[in-house]
């Protein structure tokens, strides 16, 4: 009789664990009050959408910069409160002050008051990068969690191993739900940007070289008035790489880590960083550049190119050919913005460096804290983002509302495209999806095609892609947490001298011949060890 009543016992207990396991849906069985079968191991729980459950979980994230200005929180955007009745999740959004993430974080992860749902760059703004996120309690790891309860996301990575490879640490942990570029389309957006129509009057051809950049920037200003022939944003850095990343590439170096002939280089302490630095401390003190490029910012540059005092710059295909256009035009009919490709030092190279990014990217990433009090239903909402429904839903938004499917292609409607209160298309799609910037899903192609409604925008994606910088690039690898305390304090200090000597060069403060005294302040600084550390993380990475 004992025997008898432990194994009732036994098989009621397990009967009560197996009804809580739903996570506030329940599966199909549990629901109809049928017998729910065995889950074979490791095979991922299917979810139906939208969820059954009256559960809201708490959700922590920047407003992107599209909808500053346009929309004051989370719950006035319409793909936010379409997100939680498609998956059927309530969610309470908490937004950390534009510009101010990382000190928001900061303050959010010391008053251990911590969201379900941390929207947050855990690999490129932690300190100590993912695993000390895991390692320190903030953050759970998911390998279990996604195994079991995110289907989408588990057969995508199974499908893609270099895409699996890039959203784990070297250890293995998957930490975030990501956000990938589903095509090698959306990997390239940015680079040099002129205008044709100024070209076209003075009889010259897009600039390829150095050489005919200079011819052509001064053409800008002795015979177009160009007070600013060339400018960039300086946010957040002095000269920052979107600014002039292209002019230091023709040099053979970058103003990061990149990896040659199997070594990790540092651009600023390489010899090509001092001919960029001599090339534009000459055009500064020729008023080829921006006398204000050290400081300008999104708002001087968008003045500088809708005046007509620069001529060219350095942008993206959406939000610089696709915004700058109609203000020169505004101010000059003629006016037409093209790319011109990545400039070299010789007619016919291929240029080594250009903006080329990984298919995953650490921003707009989610991840679940350890106070979250129902992971498996976080889990579960944040794997819609990767099923079929969800992606088209994530870029495209509510069909008959922001697309409508004509032929088995999504397109935009004109709420979206022409949006009714005169907002950019970017503003549009980010008001109804989130194709147009980074979040739990997978990006697709055709969001691009339509967002880049301007043929010069879509030739500029392919006049950019055309440079070597999948070859020289790093993957995204991390130190590890050992690591990672003593590489960011040797680089902060790097990174300043490196800011210092960039802009007192080009400024003129100081002579280019400066240059070696402050590379061996940068050896001094332990920049060897840095360089040891990228290494040891990269061949982690490899074997990963």
């Amino acid at each position: 009789m004992r025997k008898a009543w432990t194994t009732g016992l036994i098989i009621m207990l397990l009967g009560t664990l197996l009804g809580c396991s739903s996570g506030g849906g329940g599966t199909k069985a549990e629901v109809d009050g049928g017998a729910v079968e065995p889950k074979t191991e490791g095979a991922a729980e299917a979810t139906v959408y939208p969820i059954q459950t009256d559960k809201t979980l708490t959700y922590w994230g920047e407003i992107n910069g599209n909808l500053i200005g346009v929309k004051a929180s989370h719950d006035e955007i319409p793909f936010f409160q379409e997100w939680q009745k498609q998956t059927g999740v309530s969610l309470k959004f908490t937004a950390p002050p534009t510009g101010q993430v990382k000190e928001a974080m900061n303050v959010l992860l010391a008053s251990g008051d911590l969201p379900d749902l941390l929207e947050y760059n855990f690999l490129g703004d932690f300190p100590g990068g993912p695993e000390k996120a895991i390692s320190d309690g903030y953050i759970v790891k998911l390998n279990d969690l996604i195994d079991q309860h995110a289907p989408n996301l588990k057969k995508y990575l199974a499908e893609n191993p270099d895409i699996d490879k890039m959203v784990k640490t070297d250890s293995g942990s998957y930490y975030v739900f990501p956000f990938v570029r589903g095509d090698e389309y959306l990997r390239v957006f940015q680079g040099p940007i002129i205008r044709k129509d100024w070209l076209d009057d003075l009889g010259l051809p897009v600039p390829e070289t150095i050489d005919e950049w200079t011819e052509t920037l001064r053409a800008f200003k002795e015979k177009k008035g160009a007070s600013a022939p060339l400018s960039f944003v300086s946010k957040p850095r002095f000269f920052n790489e979107s600014g002039n990343g292209a002019f230091i590439g023709a040099f053979g170096v970058n103003r990061g880590f990149y990896q040659e002939d199997g070594q990790i280089k540092y651009g600023p302490a390489e010899p090509g960083f001092k001919e960029y630095l001599r090339l534009f401390h000459d055009w500064y003190a020729e008023g080829l550049i921006d006398k204000n490029a050290a400081t300008a910012d999104t708002k001087a540059l968008d003045g500088n190119m809708a005046s007509g005092a620069t001529g060219a710059t350095i942008g993206n295909a959406g939000g610089g050919i696709g915004k700058w256009q109609p203000l020169v035009e505004a101010n000059d009919p003629q006016a037409v913005l093209v790319a011109a490709p990545y400039p070299v030092l010789n007619k016919g190279d291929k240029p080594k460096f250009g903006q080329r990014n990984q298919a995953f990217a650490s921003e707009g990433t989610v991840a679940i804290t350890t106070a979250a009090k129902d992971p498996e239903l976080a889990v579960r909402m944040l794997d819609f983002g990767y099923s079929e429904e969800g992606r088209l839903f994530f870029n495209f938004g509510t069909e008959g509302v922001s697309y409508n499917m004509e032929d088995g292609y999504p397109k935009y409607t004109d709420l979206v495209m022409k949006n009714p209160d005169n907002l950019a298309p970017a503003q549009g799609i980010s008001l109804y999806a989130r194709g147009s910037y980074n979040g739990p899903f997978i990006q697709d192609k055709r969001y691009a095609e339509q967002f880049f409604a301007l043929q010069t925008q879509r030739d500029a994606v392919t006049i950019w892609q055309n440079t070597d910088s999948a070859k020289y690039n790093l993957p995204p690898i991390t130190p590890t947490p050992e690591e990672s305390s003593e590489y960011a304090a040797i680089m902060n200090d790097i990174n300043t001298l490196v800011d210092e000597m960039t802009l007192k060069i080009i400024l003129g403060s100081e002579s280019v011949d400066e240059f070696e005294s402050y590379v061996a302040k940068m050896k001094s600084l332990n920049l060897e060890r840095a360089i040891e550390i990228q290494s040891a993380a990269l061949e982690r990475y490899n074997s990963r």
